[in-house]
């Protein structure tokens, strides 16, 4: 396995930021981390999964459109929050279900989205071996 391919650093970051998001969420409480922190720590850390998914799905686009289309996802799984369908219900009440979705809207949420995508870009950039990916065109 080749370790310095880009998409391997990513599924690599992917996988760091789900187990601290797993471990904060479920033991942050427990090891006296104040609320606060947890609840906004794991949200910055779920929008940094979702970056490093969507940076594996596009993984030919350049780091400013992955990050565009990030914003959309965390922008939309928050708005979504505000709908309430008994399917959608069902699922936010399991543990896996409201960890990817949430159970309640709150714009306080957007504040820790940008900071968990700022820090992964940021670690993305570092990973792709400079601050900017430029635009090679696409792949065929």
């Amino acid at each position: 396995m080749n370790f310095s391919s880009l998409p391997i650093k990513r599924l690599l970051a992917a996988l760091v930021v789900i187990a601290s998001g797993v471990l904060l969420r479920r033991y942050g409480l427990a090891h006296r981390i104040p609320a606060f922190y947890v609840h906004y720590g794991y949200l910055a850390l779920w929008a940094a999964m979702v970056y490093f998914v969507v940076a594996l799905l596009l993984r030919s686009r350049p780091q400013r459109q992955i990050l565009f289309v990030t914003v959309l996802v965390c922008a939309l799984v928050e708005v979504s929050k505000l709908s309430h369908t008994p399917a959608l219900d069902v699922v936010r009440l399991t543990t896996v279900g409201a960890w990817l979705l949430g159970r309640s809207f709150s714009g306080w949420n957007f504040p820790a989205y940008a900071v968990g995508l700022a820090v992964a870009f940021g670690l993305d950039a570092l990973l792709a071996g400079g601050m900017f990916q430029k635009s090679r065109g696409r792949r065929r």
